[in-house]
């Protein structure tokens, strides 16, 4: 059975996340229904990552198999594009490898969540940034103290203070890039990993601002890490910030 990827950006606004649930609007369910109706067959899809209502994504990936080649798949792509938007763009539909599966293939998975730190709120963002204003004079948010706090969570680590760890299930990820810079009136978490826990990267967020609002010393972040103890961590920062921008996969896996 011929496997298909599928390039995939959204507004995370409207849904209700993006794994299919009864009743609710999600972003897969949305792509499916699209999909079932072009191919005039139920279709199952595997996306890269499950992110949670609200949060966005630039460079989602989604995978499925089907029962026969499929024909003009550029012409397929503008009609789902047509069903699904405008709050989504498939972006690319592709044949892939044999055994391609959008989620167990993927070697990374990087995020990046923007923190707009101007004293004023900005009507054109308050969707895509968390408006973080400054107690007083300046950007107030010290992004070099927050990217010395990130290092300490490079590395195969026990993420339990940074989400939520379904039962009987491991918090173990190994952290492969974290960085905090600063644009002008914008602060950018960009994060790398071989997967997530649920809310991890918001959580790091979270605890970051307190370093970065000067609450806690750089290494208090090392401690968090180290309790393993959700409660020890900062709040988990508000999802409209969160983009997955890459999902990164083995050479031999991008193209059939």
């Amino acid at each position: 059975m011929p496997t298909y990827r599928l390039h995939v950006a959204y507004d995370g606004a409207p849904y209700h996340g993006f794994a299919r649930q009864q009743e609710l609007t999600t972003v897969q369910g949305t792509i499916e229904d699209a999909l079932a109706k072009v191919l005039r067959s139920p279709v199952v899809t595997t996306g890269a990552g499950r992110t949670d209502a609200g949060v966005h994504a630039l460079g989602q990936v989604m995978s499925f198999t089907i029962g026969a080649p499929l024909e003009d798949l550029p012409a397929l792509q503008r009609r789902l594009n047509a069903l699904c938007g405008p709050t989504i763009a498939v972006l690319e539909l592709a044949e892939a490898p044999a055994g391609f599966d959008a989620r167990f293939s993927a070697a990374s998975r990087t995020y990046e969540y923007a923190i707009f730190t101007r004293q004023v709120h900005d009507p054109f963002s308050r969707h895509v940034a968390w408006h973080h204003a400054p107690a007083g004079l300046g950007h107030g948010l010290d992004a070099d103290a927050m990217h010395e706090a990130a290092q300490a969570l490079l590395g195969t680590h026990d993420f339990s203070s940074f989400g939520r760890v379904p039962e009987g299930a491991t918090a173990v990820r190994n952290l492969l890039a974290i960085s905090v810079q600063r644009t002008e009136e914008l602060v950018v978490i960009r994060v790398s990993a071989n997967a997530f826990i649920q809310q991890m990267v918001r959580s790091i967020v979270g605890t970051l601002v307190k370093v970065g609002e000067g609450e806690h010393p750089p290494g208090w972040v090392a401690e968090v890490l180290e309790a393993r103890d959700r409660a020890a961590a900062g709040p988990v920062a508000p999802p409209h910030g969160l983009f997955l921008v890459e999902v990164d996969y083995p050479e031999e896996l991008v193209r059939a």
